[in-house]
């Protein structure tokens, strides 16, 4: 267990839910390494009753876990989506120009960042995972493949780049030293400049059984009132705050320097006022809240099993639309592998041809699904339900039925 809270350094951290020992979300596996053995680590929750952080205690290198790195914003249409309108909108708003600047922390392949670039707004990346920040560069988002922290930041401060706008979409959760990023974030921006994270909202992960979003990559899971408590410390002001349903329900929070102008309307103050004291009558600082999850997570457990085994029982065929950190997750701690599941489809091409971590599935192509016409496919992407479910209309109307996990279980 970790020794101290990653946000306010308190040694009283109180057990959520144990997923027991798991393989790395993200690492997948080439069929020359099947027959090698795979690191697992613990991965177990809890929550700080001090600054509300609810985190995993273990904490992976990162130089392990990003460096080369499988996951690409743009294979989504749902976050591309997102991201042009959220760009369109702070370039309207904020009125920004050939003389501002924009940084993106954890750029990935610049699926964000390139609204800003086809305005001929100057933009800048920050992406530790080399192979991706290559992808970006090659489309013309200027990268630097390195993590962020305060000494990269006060680097760019030294070379009069000063950031306007500040981007951190599911990132902050994804770091060990969170004080190192912040301070960078406070140090990189102007006095009267804006940082937009993205995270995924820690209610909306208890309240809809999301345990599979629990990985070694995720940290962090952030309330309202985590995000303040941690950006406070380094003289930064949560100034708005949105509700957005990416990810199964994520928040976008805004931050201004607390000595610097506020450039947002008084509606953004109130809906951080609103949100604050919703999580005081929810019980965000009260561990009562989250003791239920792990009953939850078996009871979903013991759903999904029993529907597959009487599937197979039937003789039917199940496939899995997925191979993301998610399904990592789902599939090793509900141990459903190679008795159950004929393989894995995933739409991104770095990850086909691969296997899944722990239970060693093949990862193909999502044209799979209509040669082989599988008759259920399990669909562990589920945060991207309507995308994919559009996607595979032809696989539908051949007969082909989608298993939805969660929020609920549903068979459609």
């Amino acid at each position: 267990m970790s020794l101290a809270c990653r946000s306010c350094r308190s040694s009283k951290l109180l057990p959520i839910l144990s997923l027991g020992k798991t393989p790395l979300a993200n690492a997948l596996l080439t069929r020359a390494q099947l027959d090698e053995p795979e690191t697992t680590y613990p991965l177990d929750l809890v929550f700080c009753p001090r600054c509300t952080l609810v985190q995993i205690t273990k904490t992976i290198p990162p130089e392990t876990l990003f460096r080369n790195y499988f996951y690409f914003s743009s294979v989504s249409d749902t976050i591309l989506k997102s991201a042009c309108e959220l760009a369109e909108r702070m370039i309207e708003k904020r009125d920004l120009g050939p003389k501002s600047f924009v940084v993106e922390i954890a750029s990935n392949d610049g699926y964000l960042l390139k609204n800003y670039a086809a305005r001929e707004i100057p933009v800048l990346g920050i992406e530790p995972a080399r192979n991706i920040a290559e992808v970006a560069q090659k489309r013309g988002i200027p990268t630097i493949a390195e993590f962020f922290d305060e000494r990269l930041a006060r680097k760019l401060v030294i070379e009069d780049r000063t950031a306007d706008v500040i981007h951190a979409h599911n990132v902050i959760a994804h770091v060990a030293d969170l004080h190192g990023v912040v301070a960078g974030i406070a140090t990189l921006l102007k006095p009267d400049g804006i940082a937009i994270v993205e995270n995924h909202y820690v209610k909306d992960l208890i309240d809809h059984t999301e345990f599979d979003s629990i990985y070694h990559e995720h940290l962090c899971y952030y309330s309202v009132t985590s995000f303040k408590n941690l950006f406070a410390v380094h003289g930064l002001r949560l100034v708005d705050v949105e509700r957005i349903p990416l990810h199964g329900g994520s928040l976008r929070v805004f931050f201004q320097q607390e000595d610097g102008p506020q450039t947002l309307q008084k509606e953004g103050a109130k809906r951080v006022e609103t949100l604050l004291e919703e999580e005081v009558s929810w019980g965000v600082a009260n561990v009562g809240f989250y003791a239920e999850f792990g009953k939850k997570v078996e009871l979903l457990k013991t759903e999904l099993l029993s529907l597959l085994k009487k599937l197979k029982s039937q003789g039917k065929h199940i496939a899995v639309y997925g191979a993301s950190a998610k399904s990592t997750t789902l599939l090793n701690y509900f141990g459903i592998g190679k008795e159950t599941i004929d393989y894995v489809v995933d739409r991104s091409p770095a990850k086909q041809g691969h296997f899944t971590p722990g239970t060693h599935l093949e990862i193909l192509p999502p044209e799979k699904l209509m040669e082989d016409r599988p008759d259920y496919t399990l669909l562990l992407a589920w945060n991207f339900a309507n995308e994919v479910l559009a996607q595979q209309d032809a696989y539908r109307k051949a007969g082909g039925r989608f298993i939805i996990p969660i929020p609920e279980l549903k068979v459609v």
